[in-house]
Formats: C-alpha cells, structure tokens, sequence
C-alpha cells in the first residue's frame, strides 16, 4: 500500500507520484499514453504533469480510459498540474487551468502549482529570449488562482521552485495559504532550509528529480552514482534509486519519479514497507551538496523579476 501525506487542505496525496515530464522526441504520445496506463496497473494514483510538459493530452487519455473500464475511481486519483510562465499573470490564470482541464478531460484538478515564479509574454512556450522575460506578480497571479479554489476547479493551489524568502513573501497576503511547494530535491540537493520553512508554515514538499535526473545532461555528478547510496543500497538489498526514493519519503516528502520503462517505474514502486536507519540518514547527510538546475536561462539583467541566480533563489544555492 502506498504511504500518503496529509495536506493543509485535509486531502491525502500519495507519497509516490508519477511524473510525465520527458523530451517530446524521446517518446511520442501513444508511448507516453501506454506508460501511464501501466503505472495505473502497478499501484501508481499520483499523476503530474503540467501545460510545459506536452503530456496532459495522453495522461487524460490515459485516467479517462482506466475510469470508464473501472480500473480506478477519479476520488482515487491526485492530479498534479501546473501553470506555465507565459499564463502568468492574473488574467491568464484561468484560461490556463481551463484548457489544462479540457486537456486532462477533468472536472477539477487536485492541485494546481505556479511552475516558477517568473513571467513570460503571452508567446512565449518554453526557452525564453531576454526580451520576452517580464516582472511577475506574485499577487495577482495568486489571488487569481484563489477564485479558482472558489470555483471548484482545483482542489488546491500551491508553488513550485519557491524558495524560503518567496513562501514567507506568498504568506504574508495569501487569503489560501500554499498547499504544496514543488522542488528539486534528492539526497545531493537536500532542502534542508526550505523543508524547515514548509513545515513551520504547514506547507508540503515535493520533490522533482527526486533521482536526480539521472538520464538528463545536466552536466553534474550522478546522483545514482554515489558511493554512499550505493553502499546502502548494497547493505539493504535494494537499488540506489530505491534507496534515494525511500531517502524523500522518510523526509515525508513526496517524490516524482519518472520511468517509462515497466521495470523501472515498478522498481521505483517497490520503496514501501521499509525505511532507511538512523545510520543511513546520517551517512547521506553527508553527500556534497549540488543544484542541478538553477533557473539562469529564465533571468534578465534589466526587465525580469530576477537579474541573478542569487536573487531567483534569494540565496538558497
């Protein structure tokens, strides 16, 4: 059975997620649709995906075809979206939920995330050009995602590459309080402030990346490589990315992990049942410590919210 969490808004998510972030040219949208029907078949209920992914079409494909066969119940289910840079501002913020849920063939998400805290002219889908990087408003854009909590079209709102300084900025005029802040996190990026700051203010982490990557070219170490995880792993009988994963989810954090490989997403379904021990956790405390994506290419020197690294993570890096 998975493990769940309870989040400030009374809801269970499940600890383990499935992502469906990938390259468009790594997978097309029928290989895409048929991993998400297998994660169904092997235990996963946790599905995110977001408007920059290209994989709401399939994963509500997917959800929808499982629902009308039986195979599982849309209460079952926690759907995880997010709103891209370019939708936002106040205006943008429900057209964007709406096409998200007409993609996803839903009625309401169960958490709807601010991707970054950055803005983008209306154009502009992913790699931005300086000059199409704007100021952000944090409190317009969150104000709007409020009235669609109002409205019942998502369950909850909540954020996503937020650092300390932003939550406690969001907090401070927020009438819905962040449910969910959404990170890159795994044992050579552990969090540790910000996961201090969530839990004092009753705000859930969820770790992307949880495994690092490890098939990205981030052009950094290998989290699945580390010596210390794989020690451990050797010791317990369990794979480094098993170990990694069971590393988030004793942090009572919640871990997307994305395989579209059958072996590999059941191999990172099987981290319950067990936990790591004092000894582990302490050992990889240990890990030298590495950002893998840092944001810069979503900076501008004059006109965006942010001219620095430094200033996008307010120095959490």
């Amino acid at each position: 059975m998975a493990e769940c969490a309870i989040l400030s808004t009374g809801a269970s998510i499940p600890l383990l997620g499935f992502g469906t972030a990938s390259d468009p040219s790594s997978a097309t949208h029928a290989e895409k649709k048929a991993a998400i029907s297998e994660a169904l078949k092997v235990g996963y209920r946790h599905f995110d995906t977001a408007n920059a992914y290209k994989s709401e079409g399939c994963l509500g494909e997917a959800l929808n075809e499982a629902m009308q066969a039986g195979v599982v119940k849309r209460e079952d289910l926690f759907v995880t979206s997010k709103i891209w840079c370019c939708d936002c501002f106040p205006e943008g913020v429900l057209p964007a939920l709406k096409n998200s849920l007409s993609e996803l063939q839903l009625d309401y998400l169960d958490l709807y995330l601010i991707h970054w805290p950055i803005r983008f002219k209306e154009s502009v889908k992913y790699v931005p050009k300086l000059e199409d990087i704007l100021p952000f408003d944090l409190k317009g854009t969150w104000q709007a995602l409020e009235a669609c909590v109002k409205q019942g079209l998502t369950k909850a709102i909540g954020v996503s590459n937020f650092s300390s300084k932003k939550i406690t900025n969001l907090l401070e005029f927020a009438e819905i309080p962040p449910a969910v802040n959404q990170v890159e996190m795994h044992p050579m990026w552990q969090q540790k402030q910000l996961r201090e700051t969530c839990k004092r203010a009753n705000i859930h982490v969820s770790a992307w990346s949880p495994l690092g990557a490890p098939r990205q070219m981030w052009g950094s170490p290998a989290v699945l490589d580390e010596p210390i995880l794989q020690e451990i792993a050797a010791k317990l009988g369990k794979t480094p990315a098993q170990v990694a994963l069971r590393w988030g989810l004793d942090n009572g954090v919640s871990v997307i992990a994305k395989s579209f490989n059958k072996a590999r997403m059941t191999e990172n379904f099987q981290v319950f049942g067990w936990h790591l021990s004092d000894e582990d956790h302490g050992a990889i405390s240990k890990i030298k410590q590495h950002k893998n994506f840092d944001g810069s290419l979503f900076l501008h020197p004059e006109f965006g919210s942010y001219k620095s690294v430094q200033e996008l993570w307010d120095g959490e890096i």
